[in-house]
């Protein structure tokens, strides 16, 4: 009697309380396919870099590049280690933290975050002035007194009373004020100077030194965040001038500093000078589909017109002064940039919109309103205007730093960044070490706790679903071990999902390490999974990183394969080339990929006999059903047309199926 009583009370608990119904199961999630072999290419550890992190972090992280950037540095005067905050902060000249403002400039802000950089091994960004403008004195004055320009409508009222915002009371600007009130003219003799000082502490770049150097910072928008000397919207003419005067200073002072502009606030930079944006703000109308100062230079985008000029500066002197084409972007989806994660909508939003730094079928949801393909429109415009010139995004932001929904985000777009090839970007606004998006960076630089980091050669890895569960995988060189990483942007679903893996042979136990919203406080060590050689099955909770780290697989004996490569014609852009590949072994060559890598810049335009796909130097060939099995003693022979710049080598190397083929 008393088991029947027990009984009807535990039927009786299940049927009253929701919790003790059974665990939901996981929906079926997007096949994933990794191909170790295929789309091969570095990854620069310069992707995971921040403006302003702090020590602990930049130490845990082993950052590899950190920058000073923003408004405020637009004008600093290294001198007296002052700052002016622009319109950020009242137009206000601000002293910087010097501890003995007697021994400037040593002990100034940038000798310090310059110092921080060498002790955490980190290599550092510092922003050189282009508006020809800097701080006159170590002071507290501002551009737009009140006492002098009369009423506005706002005062720092806190601090400065007399230190207005440049408005009047009835919204207009004010008009006609003194730069000198604040400043003194910067030039390049004031670079020059600023470096001999860096380079007499710090060695120059080539000798651990700074490395890099800004370019200024949003220059499109001076005429808002500098109108007190910088009222009018930087033009085409002016930006080529100045970027000439002031770059060309940098590498006279370090030939070893990479230089990286024009450092525009975000996509319009691509396409419009800060005069046009300016000019269009205040017109509107068919003034954006034909600004004046584009018109002015034949009708061509500013980036195009910005890349060529740099390019004649260097057919004109034998010398580049431009190693970076660098710009910024906020997602200008509403609620997503700088934000908190906000409602369920606009989580889903955030995860969505890191589409536009890749996908051309994503339109942007903002008033942009078409596909940026952003890293790739990046690439193109200098493929075609100056070759050579890497790509950087100095700032960006997801929001939501603070919530697992903005480390989501952040680990999606740090693998995007490595599968597309960026070359260096920096967070703006770094999170902080507990913050979930500090987590999001761990996951890649620090996963374990004790240094593993995520691979450094990008593979092949693809989702049937990536909008879902996003894959990114690499190669780690030190060990030969490759690393999957995992997003599931699903708020509410786990996922079980099938990821195949070619080119392995035998079977091993993959280490999972995850990040997610179970536990926003640490990355969990979680159980093994079982890598056979067609891959795993896994589960990946709902809103969860995971990064599987899969220990180096010998695979099939490798293929004894040769290749000969021969140029049939060229012209003065382009040239037809002929690729013949050998079995030399003893088995058939089955699903064969062939892998090489141009190194002048060459680019396939068409091919056949095979599906062909090139990723920034990085050629590939795969095999078409008729001919993907080649027998032992056989052989193939496929072809290309491609571009050129005036030089053509041939490829120094080619694999098949990632195994070295002599030649």
């Amino acid at each position: 009697m008393a088991r029947t009583k027990a009984l009807l009370a535990a039927a009786l608990a299940a049927a009253l309380l929701p919790w003790a119904a059974p665990a939901a199961q996981a929906a079926d999630g997007p096949a994933l396919t990794v191909d170790p072999g295929a789309s091969r290419h570095t990854i620069s550890p310069y992707i995971y870099g921040m403006n302003f992190a702090g020590e602990d972090l930049a130490k845990e992280l082993n950052l590899p590049v950190r920058r000073w950037g923003g408004n405020a540095t637009t004008r600093y005067n290294y001198l007296y280690d002052e700052t002016n905050r622009g319109s950020d902060w009242y137009f206000e000249n601000v002293p910087g933290p010097a501890p003995d403002p007697a021994a400037l400039p040593d002990g100034s802000e940038t000798d310090q975050f310059t110092e921080q950089d060498r002790r955490t091994g980190t290599d550092t960004i510092l922003s050189v002035p282009l508006i020809g403008w800097t701080p006159k004195a170590r002071d507290y004055t501002c551009g737009f007194g009140i006492e002098k320009y009369g009423p506005q409508q706002g005062a720092d009222t806190e601090w400065r009373p007399d230190c207005g915002n440049g408005v009047k009371p009835d919204g207009s600007n004010v008009t006609g004020n003194d730069p000198a009130d604040t400043s003194v003219p910067a030039g390049p003799r004031y670079v020059t100077d600023w470096l001999s000082h860096l380079t007499g502490k710090y060695g120059t770049a080539d000798g651990g030194g700074v490395r890099f150097y800004n370019l200024d910072n949003e220059p499109d928008l001076w005429h808002a965040t500098h109108r007190d000397v910088h009222p009018e919207g930087a033009g085409y003419d002016e930006m080529r001038d100045q970027t000439y005067a002031i770059a060309s200073a940098v590498k006279a002072a370090d030939p070893g500093a990479k230089t990286l502009g024009p450092v525009g606030w975000g996509y319009q930079s691509l396409t419009m000078s800060g005069l046009d944006k300016q000019t269009c703000d205040r017109e509107g109308g068919d003034c954006w589909s034909n600004p004046p100062d584009r018109a002015a230079h034949g009708g061509v985008a500013f980036a195009d017109w910005y890349l060529r000029q740099m390019k004649a500066y260097e057919d004109q002197h034998g010398k580049r002064i431009l190693d970076y084409f660098d710009e910024h972007l906020y997602p200008q989806q509403s609620g997503v940039a700088l934000g908190e994660a906000g409602d369920a909508a606009t989580q889903e939003l955030r995860l969505r919109s890191t589409r536009q730094l890749w996908d051309p079928t994503y339109t942007d949801e903002s008033w942009i309103d078409q596909p940026i393909q952003y890293i790739p429109r990046m690439r193109d415009l200098v493929n075609a205007n100056y070759p050579g010139t890497k790509l950087a995004v100095t700032e960006y932001n997801w929001g939501a730093l603070g919530h697992v929904n903005g480390a989501l985000a952040e680990a999606d777009v740090l693998g995007i960044f490595g599968r597309e090839g960026l070359d260096l970007a920096t967070l703006w606004a770094p999170p902080g070490s507990a913050d979930p998006g500090a987590y999001a960076f761990r996951m890649y630089r620090n996963y374990d706790g004790a240094g593993a980091s995520f691979g450094d050669t990008s593979v092949s890895a693809k989702s049937a679903d990536q909008g879902k569960l996003a894959v990114y995988a690499a190669q780690r060189s030190a060990d030969k071990a490759l690393t999957l990483m995992i997003v599931n942007k699903s708020l509410t679903d786990d996922l079980t999902s099938t990821v195949s893996v070619a080119g392995r042979s035998g079977s091993a136990a993959g280490h999972v390490y995850r990040y997610s919203g179970a536990d926003q406080s640490s990355i969990v060590h979680a159980p093994d999974v079982t890598v056979g050689s067609d891959g795993f099955s896994s589960t990946f909770p709902a809103s969860s990183i995971t990064l599987v780290e899969i220990p180096a697989d010998d695979g099939p004996a490798a293929p004894a394969c040769e290749v000969a490569y021969k140029v049939q014609s060229q012209w003065g852009s382009g040239f037809t080339a002929q690729v013949t590949v050998t079995n030399t072994g003893t088995s058939p060559l089955s699903g064969w990929t062939l892998g090489f890598a141009f190194a002048a810049d060459q680019r396939v335009a068409q091919g056949w006999n095979a599906t062909w796909a090139q990723d920034g130097a990085n050629v590939t060939a795969r095999g078409l059903d008729w001919n993907k099995a080649i027998e032992p003693g056989g052989s193939v022979t496929i072809g290309f047309n491609a571009s050129s710049g005036g030089t053509n080598p041939a490829p120094s190397t080619f694999k098949v199926n990632n195994a070295t083929c002599t030649t």
